[in-house]
C-alpha cells in the first residue's frame, strides 16, 4: 500500500483542523461552565458564606473557585459531573481559605447576619445552631451544609468530598449527634 506523503501546506491544513476542533470544544465547555456559574451563582455563596461567614471574604473565595475551575476545565471528564467538580473546587477554596488565615472566623457585624436572615428566611433564634455548626470539624461541616443549606443528595455529596456513601451517611449522623448535644447544652445554660 502506498502513502501519499503529506506537503507541508496539506499538514497545516490538518492541523488547524485539528486545533479549531478542540478550539470549539473547549469554546463549548468554557460557556456550559459560565452559563452554571451564572445559573447557581446565589448557592456558590451561600456555601462559601457557611464556610467564612464574612460577605467579602464569601465573594473572595467564590471568584477564586470560578478562576480555577476555568483554569482547570480540562481536568473535567465528563459533562454530567460538572455541579460536583465545581463544588469540590468551591470547598477546597473555603477550605484554604480557612487554613490560611489560620483563626477562627465569626461574623463581623450584625448587619451582615441581619442580611443572611432576611435573604433565607432565618430567624435569630438560629444563631445557636449556625454557631455550632461553625464549630463542627470540617469534614461534618461540609456534609451538614451540602446536605440542609443546598439541600444535596448523599449520594451527590458523596462525589464531592470523595468518599464513599456510607462515610458520608456516618458524618452526617455523627454531626447531628455532635449539634444535638450541642444544642442541648446551650439549652440547659
Amino acid at each position: 500500500m502506498f502513502v501519499f506523503p503529506m506537503t507541508a501546506k496539506r499538514r497545516i491544513l490538518f492541523q488547524n483542523t485539528l486545533n479549531k476542533k478542540e478550539m470549539d470544544k473547549t469554546l463549548d465547555a468554557t460557556q456550559e461552565i459560565i452559563d452554571f456559574i451564572e445559573k447557581n451563582q446565589e448557592r456558590f455563596y451561600r456555601v462559601a458564606f457557611a464556610y467564612v461567614k464574612n460577605k467579602d471574604n464569601a465573594l473572595d473565595v467564590v471568584h477564586n473557585a470560578i478562576v480555577k475551575a476555568l483554569q482547570k476545565q480540562h481536568s473535567l471528564r465528563k459533562r454530567q459531573y460538572l455541579q460536583t467538580w465545581f463544588f469540590r473546587i468551591l470547598i477546597n477554596e473555603s477550605i484554604t481559605f480557612i487554613h490560611k488565615n489560620k483563626k477562627v472566623i465569626f461574623f463581623d457585624d450584625l448587619a451582615e447576619l441581619e442580611d443572611l436572615s432576611v435573604s433565607n428566611g432565618v430567624q435569630e433564634e438560629y444563631f445557636d445552631l449556625y454557631s455550632a455548626i461553625d464549630h463542627l470539624p470540617v469534614k461534618l461541616k461540609t456534609v451538614i451544609i451540602l446536605r440542609y443549606f443546598e439541600d444535596m443528595k448523599l449520594s451527590a455529596i458523596a462525589e464531592i468530598t470523595s468518599t464513599n456513601l456510607s462515610t458520608t451517611k456516618s458524618r452526617l449522623y455523627k454531626a447531628l449527634e455532635v449539634l444535638k448535644l450541642d444544642m442541648e447544652g446551650i439549652e440547659n445554660d
